[in-house]
């Protein structure tokens, strides 16, 4: 098969494609583009998502049996695992090739992560049989070297920054900030997976953000060095808690143990920053009244979350329906229109709140709704999309 073009392939989708008569590969890919053009919408267009880089070179090879052709379709995409599904089920609506009848018969989607996974536990199995040769360990090591190569292998980027993070950091309301890469791989070891990293000297906007709708703690080194991070943190974003390693140690070089009792032992920021004598004299009071009441983001967030279900309901009514919902700050309906209409209602209608459709979250949805001073979008599915003021909920 030739170069499939594409950054990061994901799964595969393969079929087998039978034609009553003779054709050739340029007519199978022809009849595939023209005969899904316009089925799924813009947003999972072929042409489009070829264009983007989202799905491959469309890959054919044909036998030809007599008067007729049996062949086998291969695609590649960096689709999301729905989408990837919604695209293999349009090519069995492929019944002609020129003026032959065909049908598309679609084997199997591949995951190719899994793949990699594959040769992650076929790599640690061999790694441990070395270590089993040089010195035999007990059971308990060989268990906790195996976890901990697959907490290593839960690594992943956060934010157009590319932050290394845990898998829970968009899922989880409590975050856990830290300062470096091997300070996220270290906690994700010990099973902490609600942590990110600032990569850098500088701030990451992602994190200034993620501060605003989580509650934050920030897990220092117990050196001076932390000490002047949880400092300026502390000025840009809103950190409620600060964590410190033992004097003298780094986060990445921490035990399990250490870990707990360091967060468990975490202080407010203005107490922290007092305590380790970071505040000068006229800031003290200035911090204490910036500091948020106990009470006061622990409500915000119930009310978003009393929010996030109700339109979970208005969403459970319009699933399965190719529809939208386009509501108000509270809750009523402004309209209703087809998915195929939603974006245009999106940008006329004034005062949207929310939008609840049939169908998947994309960055464009995302980009147009931030527009629009729109606050929520609620669909079945997201695709890989960027931090935003948009806040992003999906059905499962």
């Amino acid at each position: 098969m030739a170069k499939t073009y594409l950054d990061t392939v994901k799964y595969i989708v393969k079929a087998k494609i039978f034609v009553d008569g003779v054709v050739e590969k340029p007519d199978v890919v022809g009849a595939i583009f023209g005969q899904t053009e316009g089925l799924l919408g813009e947003e999972l267009d072929l042409r489009e998502l070829q264009k983007s880089g989202r799905i491959g070179r469309i890959e054919v090879e044909l036998n030809k049996k007599g008067n007729k052709i049996e062949g086998e379709i291969v695609i590649p995409s960096s689709l999301d695992k729905a989408e990837t599904a919604i695209i293999a089920a349009a090519l069995e609506t492929v019944d002609r090739v020129g003026p032959c009848e065909a049908e598309i018969e679609v084997q199997s989607i591949e995951d190719t992560r899994a793949k990699k996974r594959e040769y992650i536990v076929n790599r640690a199995k061999e790694l441990l049989r070395k270590l089993v040769e040089e010195k035999l360990p007990e059971s308990k090591e060989l268990a906790d070297l195996v976890r901990a190569e697959v907490r290593q292998a839960e690594l992943v980027e956060y934010g157009p920054e590319k932050l290394p993070a845990g898998p829970e950091v968009e899922t989880s309301e409590e975050i856990i900030v830290v300062e470096g890469r091997a300070d996220v791989l270290n906690l994700l070891r010990h099973g902490f997976k609600n942590v990110v990293s600032l990569k850098g000297a500088k701030i990451p906007q992602s994190i200034v953000e993620l501060s605003k709708k989580k509650t934050t703690i920030l897990f220092v080194d117990g050196d001076r060095g932390g000490d002047m991070i949880a400092k300026q943190m502390a000025d840009i974003a809103e950190i409620d808690f600060i964590a410190r390693a033992p004097d003298g140690k780094e986060v990445e070089e921490l035990t399990k143990k250490e870990i707990i009792k360091s967060l468990r032992n975490k202080l407010p920021t203005h107490q922290y920053l007092t305590m380790r004598g970071l505040l000068k004299e006229g800031e003290k009071e200035e911090r204490r009244q910036r500091q948020p009441r106990p009470e006061t983001r622990p409500a915000r967030r119930q009310e978003n979350k009393e929010i996030e279900s109700k339109l979970l309901e208005i969403f459970s009514g319009v699933k399965n329906t190719m529809g939208a919902v386009l509501l108000d700050e509270a809750l009523n309906k402004i309209s209703e229109v087809s998915v195929a209409d939603m974006i245009k209602e999106m940008q006329t209608k004034k005062g949207v709140f929310a939008v609840v459709f049939d169908g998947i979250v994309t960055q464009r949805l995302v980009d147009i709704a931030s527009k629009n001073k729109i606050k929520y979008l609620v669909g079945l599915k997201a695709s890989r999309i960027k931090p935003s003021d948009v806040r992003v909920i999906v059905s499962h």
